[in-house]
Parts: C-alpha cells; structure tokens; sequence
C-alpha cells in the first residue's frame, strides 16, 4: 500500500481477515460495515477493496460498481428498516480515502433533526455499534442484498 494509512484501510484491512465485527457483507465493490457510532438505527458504510483516494480514482465499471452497491445497501435498508428515504454521502475530506455512507431517515426522528443532515446529530451521543443487537436487522438486510 502506498500513502496514508487511513481508518479506511484499516477497517478494509480488519474486513478482509475477518476481525471487523461490524461487516455486514462483502459486496462486489468492497465491503459494507455498520457505522461505528449508530446515530440512526441501520446507518452503514461502503468502502471499496482494494481502498482509493476518492471516486474519480476508479475506472468507469469499478465506479459504476461502487455506486450500484452504494444504491443496494439504500434499497436494502428502505425494505427493512421502515425508512422514508436514504441520504448518500462521499467525502472523503477526514479520512481521504473513498467510502460512502449510506444513511436511513426515519419519520420518527426528532423534528429539528428530520429534515438536517446527518452531521447535525451529535454522534457522540449516539449508540455504539453492538453485534449482537444488530444480528437481527444485519440478517434481514442480507436477505434483501440476497447475501447468505
């Protein structure tokens, strides 16, 4: 690997030799992980494997891919979770490396957050990932990716 070792790398890293409790899937383009900090029930993360710098990094089938995966983590979750909509974000400006997050919306959030971007909750007072809370909706949304 050439570069900054990012969060990204390590979490891709930590993916691929099964020590990332918070893999939901492997999917064509990467890998699909819970957000550590569950400031909305289901939030995940799509990272790409092997890790690039940003998008426009990938050729166009690879990019094509990325976002074709980043769409079917939204669908999944639309079907599982009772979300109105999915809010999609690429960054990449913290950790300068490619990820997406794919994020559920809920109409029983708090009004002043329902309509904000995710950043205005306060992450640090939001849930920790726990595996074992999460096997149920994991399992079910691996059902929908059709993922066994």
């Amino acid at each position: 690997m050439s570069g900054t070792q990012t969060v990204i790398h390590r979490d891709v890293e930590a993916a691929r030799a099964g020590r990332e409790p918070r893999v939901l899937a492997r999917v064509p383009s990467g890998w699909a992980l819970f957000g550590a900090q569950q400031f909305v029930r289901g939030y995940l993360l799509l990272l790409p494997d092997p890790v690039v710098p940003q998008l426009n990094s990938l050729q166009d089938a690879a990019r094509a891919q990325f976002l074709a995966d980043m769409t079917r983590l939204g669908d999944a979750l639309l079907a599982t979770t009772g979300a109105v909509r999915i809010n999609y974000a690429i960054f990449g400006n913290v950790e300068p490396a490619l990820h997406a997050h794919v994020i559920p919306r809920f109409a029983d959030e708090p009004p002043a957050l329902r309509t904000a971007q995710p950043w205005a909750y306060d992450w640090s007072q939001a849930a920790a990932f726990d595996a074992a809370a999460f096997a149920g909706l994991a399992a079910a949304l691996r059902r929908s990716l059709d993922i066994r």
